[in-house]
């Protein structure tokens, strides 16, 4: 093993903003040396995972104030950047290497092939072909910013080529860490860091009234959390251990501090029909009772919800099975009612989304140059990726946070 290692850029992370930074990079200035470490065996682990092995690269958001309104943490700052290079840009750039990608009806955007491997393969070749150095299974255990300008980075490792590396430019994209202690190498450089907390996550219902409806799904419904100015509407799925989907993911997301703050309990209330007003309901119900007096209310779901869930919300009421509507007591009606529109689920703790660890927390923004994504401490570092405090919410808002500031502080480092 060599002593010393010299580049002119280091990248630190092998997914998706380091590799995108180190292309950017090296796309800019052809003639820098640019090395991208990776401290396990795994590169692009998380671009291979997500979205159920089809990766959900971005979104179809085109507008750069509309995209940054995704963002629960950075949004505001993101607004620029992604002047600069948004969803549309991500979509060229994969375009351009040959990776055609689609809308679904959700906005959320895959590649045609519906394979994540086609994302990390055009990353992979694109990185060989701008020539960048990829060295998995090598870390950097020690960052010393030199008083002449640049770093040496003390390098471990089954693969490590050197003991030492040392470069003129620095990006870090090593990604969130749930640990506060996981960043302490940061705070050695002199920065700050915002404290760590999970975000989308699902919510874990021990006592759950709806648990043997493990897999039955709303399109759309609103979850509250109560005496908090939390809520979120959007598709809802039911699970083992309590409720999913989008609508409580996007509401994790949007609370993560907070839900943090109060140890993951509280009483999520669920609107099944979230379109509705009480009042309004309350007349039409009254009318169509009129209407199908004959009908047993057991058997006949109504609002296009789901069989077996209105059967629950039927039976929690107390009503019995062969009850018709024209028999029903005003009392169990008003239950009935209650539980359509706000039906208490006491939350006791959370459940990890997938494998998609997401984490809000990390380098504050105000110590970092958003045009170039620069240390406001430390000259010629930069930052991209969950590294920074951004977060967003589920539906391709990550990745695109991530090719963003991984190509402007790319760029910037080329320039």
């Amino acid at each position: 093993m060599k002593d010393l290692l010299s580049a002119d850029v280091a990248v630190l992370g092998g997914g998706a903003a380091g590799f995108f930074g180190a292309i950017a990079c090296a796309e800019a200035n052809p003639q820098l040396t640019v090395v991208l470490l990776e401290k396990t065996t795994k590169l692009l682990s998380k671009v291979r995972v997500s979205g159920g092995g089809r990766c959900n690269v971005t979104h179809h958001c085109f507008q750069p104030v509309e995209l940054a309104r995704h963002y629960p943490r950075g949004g505001k700052q993101l607004q620029e950047p992604f002047r600069q290079f948004g969803a549309q840009d991500t979509v060229r750039w994969f375009e351009e290497r040959g990776v055609k990608l689609k809308a679904e009806p959700d906005g959320r955007m895959f590649p045609v092939t519906d394979s994540s491997e086609t994302i990390a393969q055009a990353l992979e070749e694109a990185a060989r072909r701008a020539g960048i150095r990829v060295l998995a299974s090598t870390g950097a255990d020690h960052i010393e910013p030199l008083a002449e300008g640049g770093f040496r980075l003390t390098l471990s490792g089954a693969q490590a080529p050197a003991r030492q590396l040392q470069v003129r430019k620095l990006l870090i994209a090593t990604g969130g860490n749930p640990k506060s202690s996981g960043y302490d190498w940061l705070r050695q450089l002199g920065h700050a860091v915002q404290e760590p907390v999970p975000s989308l996550f699902t919510f874990n219902v021990p006592n759950s009234p709806l648990k043997e409806l493990m897999g039955v799904s709303v399109p759309h419904a609103r979850v509250v959390l109560a005496g908090e100015k939390l809520e979120y509407e959007g598709p809802l799925l039911i699970t083992h251990w309590g409720v999913s989907g989008p609508a409580v993911l996007k509401l994790s997301a949007w609370g993560a501090r907070r839900l943090h703050e109060l140890q993951y309990t509280g009483t999520a209330l669920i609107s099944w029909l979230p379109a509705q007003q009480e009042e309004p309901l309350r007349q039409w119900l009254h009318q169509f009772r009129a209407d199908n007096g004959k009908k047993t209310v057991l058997a006949n779901p109504l609002f296009g919800l789901p069989q077996r869930l209105w059967r629950t919300l039927v039976e929690q009421a107390g009503i019995g099975a062969e009850t018709r509507w024209s028999e029903l007591a005003g009392k169990l009606q008003n239950r009935l009612l209650e539980l359509l529109l706000r039906m208490p689920l006491q939350v006791r703790g959370k459940t990890t989304f997938k494998e998609e660890f997401v984490t809000c927390g990390g380098i504050p923004l105000t110590e970092v140059n958003m045009k170039t994504l620069e240390s406001r401490k430390v000259p010629g570092l930069h930052f991209a990726g969950e590294v920074l405090d951004i977060d967003g919410i589920t539906g391709g808002f990550n990745f695109q946070a991530a090719w963003t500031t991984g190509y402007l502080a790319g760029r910037a480092i080329a320039g």
